[in-house]
């Protein structure tokens, strides 16, 4: 049986993360201010991609991470190597110095991560779950949270600290207490990074996940010819 992270988009669009979803035939993907993923099923057909043409709009960029290769006519613009990693024994922690993250703290979230660069963030994606950060002299110094949300699982993303206070362990304090909420749940933990960060996944091994698999996200150019033949 085919587990819910082999298509963690899908399984949460189609799950827990229903609410967030747009959908145009057999594609979803999440409100475009909530999260930039797309969401192919497992085996894409012609239509597929025509639904995918017509959901993103003519000569736009949509990240994807199915296997199967697109039509020749999509521009392949470039291709990240990535692991997905699972909580194999994480010793997870509460954090009492974290504090919850909101609406209101998107504008200094949303600096941090300008500034640290760990992957995505809108100012809706605190919504997608539980956001934790550390402040210094109530300045925003590092933060964790919730993005992905298959059935049965949830993604630690976010995963940022401030340059100046980087070195301390306060990004493994941080995914300790998000691991414990996420198991209070009675879910398990994952993640996903970089394949060329070996040093994020040597501290997220060291924490107890390990390699799931690995994965290849494509930027693909939607053509604006079919696009335009899909509106026709």
């Amino acid at each position: 049986m085919a587990s819910p992270l082999d298509n963690p988009t899908w399984t949460s669009l189609t799950g827990p993360h229903a609410r967030f979803a747009q959908r145009h035939g057999r594609v979803l993907r999440y409100q475009p201010d909530v999260a930039t993923f797309v969401a192919l099923p497992d085996r894409p057909d012609d239509s597929t991609w025509s639904d995918l043409a017509a959901l993103a709009g003519p000569g736009t960029t949509v990240p994807i991470t199915t296997p199967h290769p697109p039509p020749a006519d999509w521009e392949v613009v470039e291709r990240f190597d990535v692991v997905q990693l699972v909580d194999a024994g994480v010793r997870s922690a509460d954090e009492p110095e974290a504090v919850r993250l909101g609406p209101a703290d998107v504008p200094e979230m949303l600096d941090l991560v300008e500034r640290t660069r760990p992957g995505p963030f809108l100012p809706r994606t605190v919504e997608l779950g539980t956001y934790l950060g550390l402040r210094r002299d109530g300045a925003l110094i590092a933060m964790a949270g919730e993005r992905l949300h298959p059935p049965g699982w949830t993604e630690i993303s976010a995963v940022c600290t401030d340059p100046a206070h980087q070195g301390r362990g306060l990004g493994t304090r941080l995914v300790r207490a998000v691991t414990a909420g996420i198991r209070a749940r009675g879910e398990q933990a994952f993640m996903h990074a970089a394949a060329s960060n070996t040093t994020a996944i040597r501290l997220y091994e060291s924490l107890g996940f390990r390699l799931r698999m690995e994965l290849v996200i494509a930027l693909l150019r939607v053509p604006a010819d079919t696009a335009a033949a899909v509106r026709a």
